[in-house]
């Protein structure tokens, strides 16, 4: 495996609703998660240059269920339900999180999670749930901060330096700033997604 993946040959594989509905656990998996309306489907379609990949909406929960991305070599990206969103009703709430944490706590092939946070809203008692998760599993963490281009230079960084602060003692977790509007911190996750994907082989 190279320690480079072309991310703009990712290709759409597969959805699945349900265990056993997932493709074969082989090869390398990194996974996004992230509350609702975070950025994250919009994070995933910045960081493989393919406009539409994964389903972006206006509706916050439009991810319902667990999508895969073939990137080759045993490959894929990973697109998990958002959480948080209050007009989802709450069996189908149930549903995803016991699906998203069966997913989670069995597949083999994970290799790191993504946390997609709104740089505005970060840290919530969710995010806190799963980053504790990633430490007590010794699972690498990248929070990726979104949307920083809405807030001025000078809140971005206090923004950033106070999640990084508060995240100091957790040496499976890093954190970077992005932006999928002007493509701030693509290179710098893109190199993360790198590293996972080159230490798996």
């Amino acid at each position: 495996m190279t320690s480079s993946i072309r991310y703009s040959a990712a290709k759409y594989l597969i959805s699945a609703c349900e265990i056993k509905g997932l493709p074969s656990d082989q090869g390398v998996e990194v996974a996004f998660i992230g509350r609702s309306n975070s950025g994250k489907s919009s994070a995933l379609n910045t960081i493989t240059g393919i406009k539409g990949l994964a389903r972006t909406s206006s509706t916050p929960g439009r991810t319902q269920m667990i999508n895969f991305f073939d990137l080759g070599q045993e490959c894929r990206l990973v697109d998990l339900p958002g959480y948080g969103y209050a007009k989802v009703p709450k069996p189908l709430k149930e549903k995803w999180t016991r699906f998203t944490n069966d997913y989670l706590e069995s597949r083999e092939s994970l290799r790191g999670l993504v946390l997609v946070m709104d740089i505005r809203h970060p840290l919530k008692e969710q995010d806190w749930q799963i980053i504790n998760w990633t430490a007590q599993c010794e699972l690498p963490c990248h929070v990726l901060l979104t949307k920083v281009d809405k807030l001025k230079a000078n809140k971005a960084r206090s923004a950033h330096h106070q999640v990084v602060n508060e995240l100091f003692d957790y040496d499976n977790v890093t954190v970077e700033v992005f932006s999928s509007q002007d493509r701030t911190g693509l290179a710098e996750v893109q190199s993360t997604l790198d590293e996972w994907f080159s230490e798996s082989e």
